[in-house]
């Protein structure tokens, strides 16, 4: 008996060479002629037809294929190119914002441009014990230790050490921070102290003056440090306690901490009238 193997190669040579000999005699040279090519033509066609079929077949999954890789690089490589457009529009809304920050430092500067400098914070003490930051200026920039640091919002602090390149700020949120100041409306003094936290304190205010919630406080310039007139925060809250002399007066700052990325330091620490019309 013939092995199967054997049958499958004989079957499939036999399939090829009628699949052969009807494409030849399909060719426009060789027209049938008579009865019996007529009927080889009509036997083989089938097998002919099924080949065709199965060759276009087998191009439409080759096309697909190479389609699909064709798609899948296209995609990647759009992904690539939106990314890149993502990174471009965010750094642009960046410098976009930097720009609007950096004029109102401009506006607020604009009378005496030489007396300030622009600096950047470049670190804040994570400590919850200290309330500092790093500025990127420092003596090679012409500051010295005891520059008052602000933005155009109101008083940040003030430098306590200064190296070639960069400062330490103490904000005045700072429990070592104090500024002399003054009620703006009613010229009220007191000292603005600093617990550690958001707000401050406005302490050593008789009991007897009249200090209303809202109202703001002002740089009095009396501390020699920073310049009179400069906003400091608005009156949060007013606690007057009969058996003690001062009132317990709590402020909100009017800068936001966490949210400030640059600062201008007065380098003539030189005081002059600063008042404001706020």
């Amino acid at each position: 008996m013939f092995s199967q193997k054997l049958i499958i190669f004989v079957g499939l040579a036999l399939f090829i060479a009628i699949n052969f000999t009807a494409m030849t005699m399909s060719n426009r040279d060789f027209l049938p002629t008579n009865g019996i090519e007529r009927l080889f033509i009509s036997i083989t066609s089938p097998f002919q037809m099924s080949v065709a079929k199965t060759i276009h077949s087998i191009q439409n999954i080759w096309g697909t294929y190479f389609m699909t890789v064709l798609a899948v690089k296209e995609n990647i490589e759009l992904k690539k190119q939106l990314g890149k457009a993502i990174e471009n529009k965010n750094h642009y809304e960046e410098l976009e914002l930097e720009n609007i920050r950096l004029r109102k430092f401009l506006n607020f500067t604009s009378t005496m441009p030489d007396t300030y400098m622009t600096a950047k914070i470049v670190a804040r003490d994570p400590s919850p014990w200290f309330k500092t930051i790093m500025i990127d200026k420092g003596t090679k920039d012409g500051l010295v230790k005891g520059s008052p640091v602000f933005v155009p919002e109101g008083i940040v602090g003030q430098i306590i050490k200064v190296a070639g390149n960069y400062s330490r700020v103490l904000l005045i949120t700072d429990r070592n921070s104090a500024v002399d100041a003054l009620v703006q409306n009613s010229r009220v003094r007191g000292i603005v102290k600093g617990n550690n936290e958001d707000n401050c304190s406005f302490v050593y205010t008789l009991r007897k003056e009249d200090v209303k919630e809202g109202e703001i406080i002002v740089s009095s310039g009396l501390d020699q440090v920073f310049p009179k007139g400069m906003k400091i925060g608005r009156v949060l809250k007013v606690t007057k306690i009969h058996s003690q002399l001062f009132q317990d007066i709590t402020l909100e700052t009017s800068v936001d901490f966490n949210k400030i990325e640059e600062v201008l330091v007065l380098k003539d620490i030189q005081m002059s009238s600063f008042e404001t019309d706020q």
